[in-house]
């Protein structure tokens, strides 16, 4: 090991967007950066990710006339939460308002990405301060050949990262997937032979590619296991396997850590997400390494509750089972059961996985698992890729001749599904759901392409049904942070040298999405508020 890589200003241990955003902007400040990586693989579930950015008041939309501003974001945001979170989370959110504008234009200055609008409203649009266009943008694709040695290091997704993501809206690869593939293959085949890539794949190569032009070194296959302090309690970086060998790397001015989420941990996972689980969506590295180790020197662990839960098909990733995030769940021949055989929210709504999620106040467990999709035979024509996928685990679609014989298959009561889809079927002979108005907002409206493609009866056999319990594509429990990104210990005090960001923190912005991108918009930007902070205190870090 040479010099710089036993010491440097600042220590990030994770190489997802969180961690290169605050990698970039502290190299771009003057500061020694070194990145540690506990795989051969950059880029984390960020390079997995469909890598749409929810950034409210961003660049993008005001060149684009687009009116927006952190105040209405903040107004968004404290509207749209859960109630009670304004509490603990004000100060994050005005921060995150505040910087995220800053954050992307920073980005786009300093990497090779460029980002356009993505043509979505905020699924919340109708709360004060939402707007129904200019919050979500997602990069234009870029070449992985111009990271020279690691082009081969960006982990690659079970999404076709050939398309962008607002090709993804636009074609609807899901339901017409040789329409959509013919409409733009003259692009298709350019990104094959130019091994370029859309969505995740984009975002990462443009992140790595401007911290490597910023200096910053990167350390793969290095597993972080213990954080260091000083006689002061102040963190002075952190001990690593490194082939085999323990090594310890010192960092001046801050580690942050943005190690992704616990969801791969079973026995954290069950501690905190009791209850049916259906598929896993990020890599199987996230398995709570930086929440341990914050944990291990004092630091309030919080919002450990939280999670990207979302709609996930079967598919196999890295040789083993996993999941494929997708909105299956809302074609026009099917409904969402709870245990009890009822419907409990609407099938278009995108926060259905807070839906799947809702926890007894009391017990802690789900009310509402295990659930499932109940349709008839008209669902499997809707979609070549769902039976492809579905492919993948031959007994999860369940059939039988009745919906009487179905609920038995199924464990669920009988008359009371049978009363659940016979009210159904009379929402679609009206027209208009009266129960959860599927379909009517302007997210879902937008998103189910109009009337016509909201409800279907459910009356011709044979009868489907799939569970549709929790996917997790990453929780966003950890460290408690103040809105300068410093980890705090359970008395509120900080703790020096310690930051964390992304799913690493407790993020301000739990199971209930305000945006399709808000995970990882609020990921780059916590990135970037920690490397600011960083920057602000002096060499010998005195605010620690």
């Amino acid at each position: 090991m040479n010099n710089m890589q036993q010491a440097c200003d600042v220590l990030v241990i994770g190489s997802g967007s969180a961690a290169l955003s605050a990698a970039l902007r502290a190299a771009r400040s003057g500061l020694g950066v070194l990145i540690a990586e506990k795989t051969g693989l950059l880029g984390g579930t960020s390079a997995m990710s469909g890598a749409g950015v929810w950034i409210p008041a961003n660049h993008v939309a005001k060149a684009a006339g687009i009116a927006d501003s952190p105040d209405e974001a903040l107004a968004y945001l404290r509207a749209a939460s859960p109630e009670g979170w304004a509490k603990d989370e004000d100060l994050l959110w005005q921060s995150f308002a505040e910087a995220a504008p800053r954050m992307l234009d920073f980005i786009e200055r300093e990497t090779p990405l460029a980002f356009a609008l993505v043509n979505e409203p905020d699924p919340l649009a109708e709360k004060p301060g939402g707007k129904i266009l200019g919050r979500m943008v997602s990069p234009s694709p870029l070449s992985r050949w111009s990271l020279g040695s690691y082009a081969r290091r960006i982990r690659r997704s079970t999404l076709v990262h050939l398309f962008t993501y607002q090709e993804m809206v636009d074609l609807d690869p899901y339901h017409h997937p040789i329409k959509a593939g013919l409409r733009v293959l003259h692009k298709l085949a350019w990104r094959y032979l130019t091994s370029s890539g859309g969505q995740g794949t984009a975002l990462m190569t443009g992140l790595i590619r401007g911290c490597m032009d910023a200096g910053c070194q990167f350390l793969l296959n290095c597993r972080a296991t213990r954080l260091t302090t000083d006689e002061l309690g102040n963190v002075s970086g952190a001990l690593f396997t490194l082939n085999g060998k323990e090594i310890e790397i010192r960092a001046r001015r801050g580690v942050v850590l943005a190690t992704g989420g616990f969801e791969w941990d079973a026995e954290l996972r069950r501690k905190h997400f009791a209850g049916p689980l259906d598929r896993l969506g990020s890599p199987s590295t996230n398995t709570g390494d930086g929440q341990r180790m914050a944990a291990a020197i004092g630091a309030r662990l919080d919002r450990m509750d939280q999670a990207n839960v979302y709609p996930c098909l079967p598919t196999v990733y890295e040789g083993k089972p996993h999941g494929l995030p997708m909105t299956f769940q809302a074609e026009p021949h099917s409904i969402v059961v709870n245990r009890h055989g009822k419907r409990f929210v609407s099938e278009s709504d995108f926060n259905i996985g807070e839906a799947l999620d809702r926890r007894d106040p009391q017990t802690g467990e789900p009310v509402n698992l295990p659930a499932w999709i109940i349709a008839d035979r008209r669902f499997l024509t809707r979609s070549l890729p769902f039976r492809w996928y579905a492919s993948y685990d031959k007994a999860w679609i369940v059939k039988a001749d009745t919906l009487q014989d179905l609920a038995a298959r199924i464990g669920l009561p009988a008359q009371a599904l049978a009363d659940t889809v016979t009210r159904y079927n009379g929402h679609c002979d009206k027209g208009r759901d009266e129960d959860f108005r599927r379909g009517e907002s302007g997210w879902e409206d937008y998103k189910t392409h109009g009337p016509a493609n909201r409800l279907g009866r459910i009356d011709t056999g044979p009868f489907l049904a799939m569970s549709l319990n929790r996917s997790i594509l990453g929780t966003k429990g950890g460290a408690r942070t103040n809105a300068r990104g410093q980890v705090l210990r359970e008395d509120g005090s900080i703790i020096g040298g310690l930051y964390a960001a992304g799913l690493a923190m407790a993020n301000p912005i739990g199971t209930r999405a305000l945006g399709a991108g808000t995970t990882l918009g609020p990921n780059l930007t916590w990135g970037f508020i920690c490397a600011e902070t960083i920057m602000k205190q002096n060499a010998e870090g005195s605010a620690r």
